[in-house]
């Protein structure tokens, strides 16, 4: 695979854009590892954003009934159709995935599972995954190639300096787990930072209960706004709740929270509590 990476590259005079986070994943036991994760029938249809050449494409297409690769790079769907060679069970889709309606392709999908696997651009990680977690209500699971970092946010614990409103926001909506690691020479051109698998696993319903999913992220958002603040003055400060700093501190009080906690200590259910108290107060 390493040997036909750099002929489609040299073939089709492709210059990689930084600015498009390419990175072409090189290494064949790789590419097959982060495929296996992805639990796959020949019944499942296959969402893959960022394809680039289609190392992974042509993995997935062997395995699936249907593969949609979009592409934003118009300049890579040749090499990316050369790779193929005329597989007809992949749709290739020249979008920015940001701009796709995603319930179209849920409901165009009647057979098997939908799953989504991804290397993606790490510039807009964040932004695609939130995404597919929101809006996606059909999608049985997700395995994307992230920044290491990242993914260690998304799977941290209360109380450590990687949990934040990421954290809460991905285990909200999902089960994440940290799969394996993958090192920069696995592609061309080399990153700057190591990547990891996590596969996402959609919860069928969240974790906790809350009366307003906006107000409780509104919370999330404010909680770690200012993570050196104390809870009730990071609330107070982002005046997204027309509070005195009085009332939240008996709201605080009425959950159990001491005022002077900080958002990095607190729980999933605690953040929950906080936001209903609010919602009930008006």
């Amino acid at each position: 695979m390493i040997r036909n990476t750099r002929q489609l590259i040299k073939k089709h005079n492709i210059r990689l854009v930084k600015s498009l986070g390419q990175n072409f994943l090189i290494d064949e036991k790789v590419t097959k590892r982060i495929v296996d994760t992805a639990e796959l029938s020949n019944a499942d249809t296959v969402i893959e954003i960022g394809p680039g050449i289609g190392n992974m494409t042509v993995e997935l297409a062997g395995r699936v009934r249907r593969v949609i690769a979009f592409e934003i790079d118009r300049r890579l769907i040749p090499a990316l159709q050369d790779n193929l060679g005329g597989a007809l069970n992949v749709d290739i889709i020249n979008k920015d995935i940001m701009d796709v309606d995603i319930g179209t392709i849920q409901s165009e999908t009647r057979e098997g599972r939908l799953k989504v696997v991804a290397n993606l651009p790490y510039y807009i990680t964040t932004p695609i995954i939130m995404r597919f977690l929101e809006e996606s209500n059909s999608i049985d699971s997700m395995v994307f190639m992230v920044q290491k970092e990242v993914a260690s946010r998304m799977t941290a614990k209360p109380g450590g300096k990687d949990y934040g409103a990421l954290t809460v926001a991905v285990q909200y909506y999902s089960l994440p787990e940290m799969v394996f690691d993958v090192a920069p020479h696995c592609f061309i051109p080399q990153p700057g930072v190591d990547s990891t698998i996590i596969k996402l696993v959609k919860n069928e319903k969240p974790p906790v209960e809350v009366l307003d999913r906006k107000l409780f992220f509104k919370v999330v958002r404010s909680s770690f706004g200012q993570r050196r603040k104390t809870l009730v003055n990071a609330l107070y400060n982002s005046g997204a709740f027309g509070r005195t700093k009085e009332e939240i501190k008996q709201i605080l009080r009425y959950t159990g929270i001491h005022e002077n906690a900080r958002g990095e200590t607190l729980s999933m259910t605690e953040f929950a509590e906080i936001s209903n108290k609010f919602s009930v107060q008006g």
